[in-house]
């Protein structure tokens, strides 16, 4: 099997008083990919997936950056929480566009709380260049989620498997801590938590009121989102769970485009749930240069 080989360019740019470094491969077309990392990892991914992705999309001549937020990989400064990022995406993008003058749009991509951020970064830096948003099994955890979901999804799920039985046969499995922890979940599963949408800052108490409202607003602005979920991975499920019990959230849901892969895991790691998630992604490009095309 042949490979093309496309040029990467290191870059080292500013994010305040932090050095960022990123890895840039140019392109011939008017819409880039910028992939957000999420999670305490650098820009390759895990199994290689950003740098895979980006190597994908340079096939069709797309543009893509990758980097390190602050405090990981090659960059400097401490981590900051991925409701805090949103200084550090705005100088990726920037530096993004001063690799390449002639783009016109960018799709920012982000999996887990790297999709968290970008939502939340879009609220705060809102920036007219970012036309698109992919995100990936969206991180929105909270008591009362969670907990929906270990109760809908974990707990009912056990009784099925055989290893829970031969525990319990052995006496190995704890009964009565498991009881306690099953009806604890169900206690918060019951709870609503308080939607708080002043966004003056971000925090862990008020980010996924403060991503719904930056998805209400950029829905509002004519940006387009695609959000890829995994049939595998709690993550996933509860963020589809906020979607289907929240009125809000069903709504700007409905105005996605939503891939689901049934078997796929948090990260996608195989080689048929990454060509997907890949496909999914350069789709999602080309409407968006299709788009812009149009417009000239």
């Amino acid at each position: 099997m042949s490979v093309t080989l496309h040029q990467e360019t290191a870059l080292h740019f500013s994010a305040g008083p932090q050095q960022l470094c990123g890895i840039f491969t140019a392109g011939q077309r008017d819409t880039a990919l910028l992939v957000v990392v999420g999670g305490p990892q650098y820009r390759v991914g895990s199994h290689r997936q950003f740098v895979k992705l980006c190597r994908s999309v340079a096939q069709q001549h797309f543009a893509s950056m990758r980097f390190d937020v602050s405090g990981m990989g090659d960059s400097t400064g401490p981590a900051r929480s991925f409701y805090n990022q949103q200084t550090d995406i705005q100088a990726a993008i920037d530096a993004l566009f001063r690799q390449q003058p002639t783009l016109k749009s960018v799709v920012l991509w982000g999996l887990c709380d790297g999709a968290s951020a970008i939502l939340l970064s879009q609220l705060h830096q809102p920036d007219p260049r970012v036309s698109g948003m992919v995100l990936l099994n969206p991180w929105v955890r909270q008591q009362n989620t969670y907990a929906q979901t270990m109760v809908k999804h974990y707990y009912w799920q056990r009784l099925l498997q055989k290893a829970f039985w031969q525990k319990l046969v052995s006496g190995q499995f704890e009964l009565v801590k498991s009881i306690t922890s099953f009806l604890q979940n169900l206690q918060q599963a019951r709870q609503k938590s308080e939607q708080q949408y002043s966004i003056e800052t971000s925090n862990e108490h008020n980010y996924v009121s403060h991503m719904l409202l930056s998805w209400q607003r950029f829905n509002l602005r004519g940006g387009k989102i695609c959000v890829i979920t995994s049939g595998n991975d709690l993550t996933a499920q509860e963020f589809l769970n906020l979607t289907e019990s929240d009125a809000d959230w069903q709504n700007v849901f409905s105005q996605a485009t939503h891939h689901h892969i049934e078997a796929a895991n948090h990260t996608f790691s195989t080689e048929q749930w990454r060509t997907l998630v890949e496909q999914f992604t350069l789709e999602t490009l080309q409407q968006h240069n299709r788009h812009l095309n149009s417009e000239l």
